[in-house]
């Protein structure tokens, strides 16, 4: 069976609203009734309804997380971040996987409104102005994670990723390397690609690196199989390539798999340098130089930024986050 707070409130001989105002921690009643109310729900198993307590106090406890694409290592390390941060701060997780589908997308902002969340982490795709107009409305704290928006002011964590590119290249000139490729990502892609790209060029500009169309090889999407097909298609166009910053690491283990059936060895023939620092960057054969994003901790200031604004009612500014290089063994100094 079942039981209410009515069926508590009966059994203790008190009012709902002094069971009410125990399970909530508001005070205005002995330490006596305390006790009774608390022995009577051990008694009867009773489990507080989270809904109807988010009626009284205004707060259920649960934040919402968008994400375009749920099997994909960067957003597992994220949610780490998160769930950490919403554990701590006694709360709980809603993750939607959009699909970076805009009818989805507005379906699931519109299901964690009903559910009346916290707050809503948007992460890793463009908030289009559907989005932000929709979440804006209800008044409900939104932080950006992996993202940014130009448009709309709404908090945001993420790497610069025009300044981690560049470091990944200049890592690779350092090394003494000259004849250099990118395996990019969609180079419309406002928030990850068109950053990267141009952060490539400019070090190769800034270095007298020769720069041409053959250079960079644009794909669709930052993971594996483009990887495969990205250095397939870099190496017909630039044979003489030397070194390759692949804008991802999954397309940078994609092109490690490609250069292995074609018989191109790694580092020896051809370095590689990814970006992320996934967990599978150090299982990859060679293991990967990347350049590392502290994606856990960037999923925690996240949800700590929207706890901050669920207790001060503040806008947290905005946090860019540090890379660095994380040095393996699929980079080979040339001289």
């Amino acid at each position: 069976m079942s039981y209410t707070i009515k069926d508590v409130a009966k059994k203790a001989n008190v009012s709902i609203a002094t069971v009410s105002r125990i399970l909530n921690g508001q005070g205005g009643y002995s330490e006596k009734t305390k006790s009774k109310v608390l022995k009577v729900i051990e008694e009867l198993g009773y489990q507080p309804n989270a809904v109807a307590r988010g009626l009284i106090n205004k707060r259920t406890h649960t934040i919402g997380v968008l994400f375009p694409k749920l099997s994909s290592s960067l957003v597992t390390d994220l949610l780490d971040g998160i769930e950490k941060a919403a554990n701590d701060n006694g709360s709980s997780v809603i993750v939607c996987h959009t699909e970076s589908n805009g009818e989805k997308t507005m379906k699931y902002l519109q299901l964690l409104i009903e559910k009346r969340v916290d707050g809503i982490i948007f992460a890793s795709e463009i908030l289009k102005d559907e989005y932000y107009q929709f979440v804006t409305k209800t008044s409900m704290p939104m932080i950006l994670l992996s993202t940014e928006s130009y448009a709309y002011p709404v908090p945001f964590v993420k790497v610069n990723d025009f300044h981690a590119a560049y470091a990944a290249a200049k890592y690779l000139i350092e090394k003494g390397h000259t004849r250099i490729g990118m395996i990019s990502g969609n180079k419309d892609d406002i928030i990850a690609g068109i950053p990267r790209i141009e952060g490539f060029k400019k070090a190769l500009s800034d270095h007298n690196i020769p720069l041409d169309s053959e250079n960079i090889v644009f794909s669709r999407g930052f993971t594996f199989p483009y990887g495969v097909e990205g250095l397939k298609r870099l190496v017909k166009q630039f044979p003489d390539v030397t070194a390759i910053f692949a804008a991802s690491d999954e397309m940078a283990i994609g092109a490690l798999s490609a250069a292995y059936q074609m018989g191109i060895n790694v580092p020896d023939d051809i370095s590689v340098i990814g970006y992320d620092n996934l967990n599978l960057a150090e299982m990859s054969t060679p293991p990967l130089t990347t350049v590392g994003q502290p994606l856990a901790k960037m999923g925690e200031a996240a949800a700590e930024m929207l706890f901050s604004i669920l207790e001060t009612g503040d806008t947290p500014e905005s946090r860019i986050m540090p890379h660095k290089i994380i040095e393996r063994m699929s980079v080979k100094e040339r001289k």
